[in-house]
């Protein structure tokens, strides 16, 4: 069971990530393309993948620590929280206003910016655990290089 929730953890932001990008590709809703991205990247990578690391990190954060090559610490319990507000905040920004999705990039890339730095760091230091240095990285520094300029597009389309 340990190895089942280990797989998901370390898969569910790729694949929310990739399936953000499929969905935007096929679906036409009258929206323009960086738009239906942002949304779509918002809804699934940031919501989706912001509550599920949240809940891991809350319930499960023996395992949660060891994924990313560190030791359980009672601050996993505040990262948790805070992984799981903003991916409430990224839900709730699929149906919300521009000027509502701008606060949660804005949100998001200075996060992540924070993550990245870490990891990173960490990785400097010898630790390449899956959910330190991988495809959770790679995704991380994606949102936060995509997500500011899908939303610069899409305010210029919407003027």
């Amino acid at each position: 069971m340990a190895q089942i929730i280990s797989f998901v953890l370390s898969n569910i932001p790729v694949v929310c990530f990739a399936l953000a990008i499929v969905v935007a590709l096929l679906r036409h809703d009258g929206q323009s393309f960086a738009a239906r991205l942002l949304d779509w990247l918002l809804l699934l990578p940031v919501g989706v993948g912001g509550v599920w690391a949240g809940f891991f990190h809350i319930t499960f954060p023996q395992m949660a620590a060891q994924s990313i090559g560190w030791q359980p610490s009672p601050f996993q319990f505040e990262i948790g929280v805070a992984d799981a507000a903003i991916g409430v905040a990224g839900i709730v920004s699929f149906w919300r206003t521009l000027p509502y999705k701008a606060a949660v990039v804005l949100y998001i890339v200075l996060f992540n910016l924070g993550v990245a730095v870490g990891h990173i760091r960490d990785a400097m230091a010898g630790n390449f655990a899956p959910n330190n240095f991988g495809l959770l990285l790679a995704v991380t520094l994606a949102e936060m290089i995509l997500l500011p300029i899908l939303l610069s597009a899409a305010a210029r389309q919407r003027t």
